[in-house]
């Protein structure tokens, strides 16, 4: 009988992964499974390691999951096969590679190796989707708070809504893209990507191909004077056509990002809110692993 030992998310899936992962038995009836709280384990690489080698890996829950992961790997390969079982509900992994919710678990390592890595307010994180900057980061903060005083499902796309008309305030942007600067007026989103997918299903960088071997990220900047406008072209970015309206959107690719707003505001890596963000970089994998090992030769001098 196939042994597999599970770290699962209890909070992905709005706290629902818990009870779905359990559906793993119904997949593979004939094999046994052991599982583990992620959230209560201090050292994720630590666990992995010692998990036998006749024993299979799978990691359950959402986007964000998948992202803690990475970052307890360092970036790096684990060592061992990891399955990887979605229970999460945005989802926005599943559906760049696609792969749909429910589907039997499916190998993980190729997609969570040669990854960018994005600096902000003291944070160093790898990234698996996307950084989201502008009114999306202010829809994470928001959703956070309801999740925090309420048992709501939180409605991402009514966030937005309410956000384009009133509750959200554009900013000024400039931006470096391999060392070419831009400046931007009435800034609704600035994100930078590694698939195509951030938001619970916005195809922010249709053309971006997280398997490109150079490496390059998207930075997609929407700006618009009209709040009218924006919210009539709002739907269209589910199906990445908001692209087509290039005297609103522009969107580039490159390896060194850096975005800069005239005031703090939110910002979400792989869903994860990071508040009162005034700067962010994004590096993509060879530049990141290359000031990697500067620091590492600095610190051994």
């Amino acid at each position: 009988m196939k042994k597999y030992s599970v770290l699962y998310n209890p909070k992905s899936g709005n706290g629902r992964s818990a009870t779905e992962v359990h559906n793993l038995e119904k997949l593979w009836p004939d094999a046994e499974f052991f599982y583990t709280d992620i959230t209560k384990l201090e050292d994720v690489l630590g666990f992995v390691v010692a998990v036998p080698k006749d024993t299979g890996i799978i990691l359950a829950g959402g986007d964000g999951t998948i992202n803690h992961f990475i970052n307890d790997m360092g970036g790096k390969d684990p060592g061992r096969e990891i399955l990887y079982y979605a229970t999460g509900t945005g989802n926005d992994f599943l559906n760049d590679i696609g792969v749909t919710h429910g589907d039997p678990p499916f190998r993980l390592n190729d997609y969570i190796v040669n990854l960018p890595v994005v600096y902000v307010n003291g944070l160093e994180k790898y990234f698996l989707n996307g950084i989201g900057y502008g009114i999306d980061g202010y829809c994470c903060e928001v959703g956070d708070k309801i999740r925090a005083t309420s048992d709501k499902k939180v409605n991402y796309t009514a966030i937005a809504i309410k956000g384009l008309l009133y509750g959200y305030h554009r900013t000024c942007a400039e931006i470096t893209i391999d060392g070419i600067n831009k400046t931007y007026e009435k800034v609704w989103l600035s994100p930078t990507m590694k698939g195509r997918y951030i938001g619970g299903g916005m195809m922010i960088a249709p053309q971006q191909d997280r398997k490109a071997k150079d490496g390059a990220v998207s930075l997609m900047v929407m700006r618009c004077p009209s709040k009218l406008k924006t919210l009539m072209l709002f739907p269209s970015i589910f199906k990445g056509e908001h692209v087509k309206h290039t005297e609103v959107v522009d969107i580039f690719q490159g390896y060194d990002i850096h975005v800069k707003f005239d005031r703090p505001t939110a910002l979400q890596i792989d869903g994860e809110t990071v508040l009162n963000v005034l700067e962010y970089t994004v590096k993509a994998p060879r530049l990141a692993q290359a000031k990697a090992e500067e620091k590492e030769t600095a610190g051994a001098v």
